[in-house]
């Protein structure tokens, strides 16, 4: 174990000769080998940092372009919702009037009808009311007189009447 604590001065001249030796033949044929590598590495890290960087700018830009897309379709669709209710407001409001059309048109028939009935039952009572009269008259006076002339008589009457 003493041989270990000393020093020899020819195993140290020794191991400087050879470390200086594989630090020749190292820094000759090692360095430029393992430099052109780390070189290559650094390079090819700094285009993957490029290229990712690239790719996030696309995906940013892609990003915006969809979220802008979105919301060009989403006006168009609240753009559609709001014709599609003018347009329903505009046919129910069609519907009400023709229905209301319909209805005064429906309401003047009826009117029509009624006054044309009123009128006929005017006309049939006058006729009743002509004959009652006549028969009337006649009994009363005991004889017939012209029936077209009383008839014509009391029609002038009953018209006087109805007017008054």
């Amino acid at each position: 174990m003493e041989n270990l604590l000393q020093i020899s001065p020819g195993l140290m001249i020794w191991t400087l000769i050879n470390f200086g030796v594989f630090f020749f033949i190292f820094g000759k044929f090692g360095f430029k080998p393992m430099i052109a590598a780390l070189k290559s590495r650094e390079d090819a890290i700094a285009a993957s940092i490029a290229e990712a960087e690239a790719q996030n700018a696309e995906a940013k830009r892609l990003f915006e372009e969809n979220r802008r897309r979105i919301a060009d379709a989403q006006n168009e669709i609240a753009a559609m919702v709001k014709e599609g209710k003018e347009r329903a407001e505009r046919h129910i409001h069609a519907a009400q009037e023709e229905a209301e059309r319909l209805k005064k048109a429906k309401v003047e028939e009826s009117l029509r009808q009624i006054a044309q009935e009123k009128d006929a039952a005017l006309a049939s009572l006058r006729g009743e009311v002509a004959s009652l009269v006549i028969e009337a008259t006649s009994k009363i006076l005991g004889a017939k007189i012209d029936a077209e002339q009383n008839r014509a008589l009391i029609e002038t009457y009953i018209s006087q009447i109805s007017k008054n």
